[in-house]
């Protein structure tokens, strides 16, 4: 089944140099990118990614690593398309859990665990299609990616907008 999935490089990975390694890696599936920027996560996005982990102890710890507090202040969000995308991304990042991920996946190479208990490992990968879909809509606007997915309806928005002087 052809669907989309969203993959962030998380901070840690930034920090790490690690874009090009973690790129190469998700090039093995043999899927197409069809989306990709660069964010500065505010409180507000990532409590929204994280929403169902809300209960959990390590959430505050979990936000503050998203959103840069203790690396770079930047994701690489990027969509990918494809034959069975979503499992495929899973299978090449690994188990959350660095120490159980496997050393050839993503996660398993270049991940870790901090004194303080935070998975710092590197990549976050869709686990289903319910999520791909509430998470590409989070990160991404429709224009911002090439293929159309999911439905989509135009609407004026009067926005204040940042332009070139």
């Amino acid at each position: 089944m052809v669907e989309m999935t969203l993959v962030l490089i998380k901070p840690d990975g930034l920090k790490k140099s690690l874009t090009g390694n973690v790129l190469t890696r998700l090039s093995e599936t043999k899927l197409d990118i069809v989306g990709a920027r660069i964010v500065k996560v505010s409180r507000e996005l990532g409590e929204e990614h994280y929403k169902h982990l809300v209960d959990m102890p390590f959430y505050e710890e979990l936000i503050k690593y998203i959103m840069g507090d203790f690396h770079k202040k930047k994701v690489m969000a990027l969509t990918y398309w494809g034959e069975d995308a979503i499992q495929k991304v899973r299978d090449i990042c690994g188990k959350t859990n660095p120490e159980e991920a496997d050393a050839v996946s993503i996660r398993g190479a270049y991940g870790r665990i901090t004194t303080r208990g935070v998975y710092e490992n590197v990549i976050h990968a869709s686990a289903n299609k319910v999520d791909a879909e509430r998470e590409i809509k989070l990160w991404f606007k429709p224009s911002e990616i090439i293929i159309e997915m999911y439905p989509t309806v135009e609407a004026e928005e009067k926005t204040k907008v940042i332009k070139w002087a």
